[in-house]
């Protein structure tokens, strides 16, 4: 048996990492992460949203059973047990550090420790509606969030959730009896894309564009369309794209920089040979890829996130090309700690995932808001299909299209099908549809707004 530290970023498409082969955003700390343990390079999360995402990694449910659609925390059952409370029932001491954005409020949730949660306004988002979808004016200040500032209220957040959970290991990582979890949350790189002056000027020569601006095939999907009418991103000026992208470069940055700290301290404590520590994100970021910004959508920069692990369970150097997802980290931590998976949880171990399974089956699904109805993605091997509540759907080969530049479903239909085949093994994704149309009417409803 061993401990888990698991430091989860918010936002982080992991393409922009040396260690996921990105030629210049500098991440040595997961370089040294990854020497020591295995890279996952093709880990996803449940739904590319804060809420959503994160609800569905700590109960081991798909997002459509807990119909945690959005990022609103209105009607949401506040039931599901996370693993920290589950595990805490087991005797295995369970300490949740930095943000918390779940169903209900952090210090519900039943972790042995909550430290540092950071606050779940209620209601949450009430742009919610999805068709006719709203248009956000308020976003547009985000245009112009990017730069170095020190005083960065999420760069001193992140920086007080590291400092608590340094001394939570100094103080405690070695007076427990048993193995014990501890859950590092950091908002960055969640826009804004506000960073340090160190982090800033380190990528002064990279101010660059998305190689995929919204001129391309894909951009133009109806998805996509709405995706940035919804958020008026068509306004950012180049300038602003080539601050925005050069903030979030430093917000990686930063964020390893992080990582460095809690490798160092498992080694001065004598704790890196029974300790397993998990880098990973609760989803990704477009970053102007198809001229769409942040996530909500299925894409592989919104839906991709970073996965290393290190540790007594892990083998060293070592890569795993299988599709991983949240839920299997979630699993992962039951297998450290000696305590029995519950049956009805989703997820496999890391540790027991093949190096390159080309059957296993991923899923995500999107029903939040910035999209006119639910999105929902399979992964198998090499091929990804994307299903779209009235709209074309889409088939992409990842091996030779990694960019999903050429949707081939009317090429291959039959492989669609196949692939529309494993999704209804998952859920029919009509029917989820209507049943998140119904649960988004009803928040709209008690929050009396349009759309009700």
């Amino acid at each position: 048996m061993s401990n888990v530290v698991i430091l989860m970023a918010d936002e982080h498409n992991p393409l922009y990492s040396s260690v996921y082969k990105h030629p210049f955003v500098m991440t040595p700390n997961m370089e040294k992460l990854a020497k020591r343990g295995t890279v996952f390079e093709n880990a996803y999360c449940p739904s590319p949203l804060c809420l959503p995402s994160r609800s569905s990694f700590i109960t081991g449910k798909r997002v459509h059973q807990l119909q945690t659609y959005n990022n609103c925390m209105v009607n949401l059952d506040t039931s599901p047990q996370s693993y920290g409370s589950f595990l805490d029932q087991q005797g295995v001491h369970t300490v949740h550090i930095g943000k918390t954005h779940f169903f209900d409020q952090g210090e519900k949730l039943g972790y042995s420790e909550m430290i540092l949660p950071g606050e779940a306004v209620y209601p949450g988002n009430s742009y919610i509606q999805r068709n006719p979808l709203p248009v956000r004016n308020e976003v547009l200040k985000r245009a112009t969030s990017y730069g170095a500032k020190e005083n960065d209220q999420q760069l001193l957040n992140d920086l007080d959730s590291i400092d608590s959970a340094l001394d939570w290991i100094r103080n405690n990582g070695n007076q427990q009896s048993k193995p014990w979890v501890l859950a590092v949350n950091l908002v960055k790189p969640h826009f804004p894309h506000f960073t340090t002056e160190e982090m800033w000027e380190m990528y002064a020569s990279h101010e660059d564009l998305p190689l995929y601006p919204k001129k391309c095939k894909t951009a133009q999907h109806p998805y996509a369309k709405a995706h940035r009418k919804y958020f008026q991103v068509d306004s950012f000026t180049e300038e602003q794209v080539k601050g925005l992208r050069r903030g979030y470069y430093g917000c990686v940055s930063f964020v390893d920089q992080q990582l460095g700290k809690l490798m160092a301290v498992l080694d001065s404590e004598g704790l890196q040979d029974e300790t397993n520590l998990i880098y990973a994100a609760d989803h990704g970021e477009m970053l102007g890829k198809f001229g769409m910004w942040w996530k909500c959508n299925l894409y592989e920069d919104a839906v991709r996130i970073p996965c290393i692990a290190a540790g007594p369970d892990f083998q060293s150097d070592f890569s795993v090309e299988t599709p991983v997802d949240l839920h299997d980290v979630q699993a992962s931590i039951f297998e450290a700690v000696g305590v029995q998976h519950p049956d009805d949880w989703l997820g496999t171990p890391l540790s027991q995932i093949p190096q390159n399974d080309q059957d296993r089956i991923i899923f995500s699904e999107y029903h939040g808001h910035g999209a006119p109805g639910s999105l929902f993605m399979v992964r198998k091997g090499n091929w990804k299909y994307i299903h779209y509540s009235n709209a074309p759907h889409q088939l992409f080969d990842l091996k030779e299209d990694p960019d999903e530049l050429n949707n081939l479903l009317e090429h291959r239909y039959d492989l669609a099908d196949a692939m529309l085949n494993e999704l209804l093994k998952v859920c029919d994704a009509e029917e989820e549809h209507q049943r998140a149309e119904t649960f988004i009417m009803a928040q709209l409803e008690k929050l009396n707004l349009p759309g009700s």
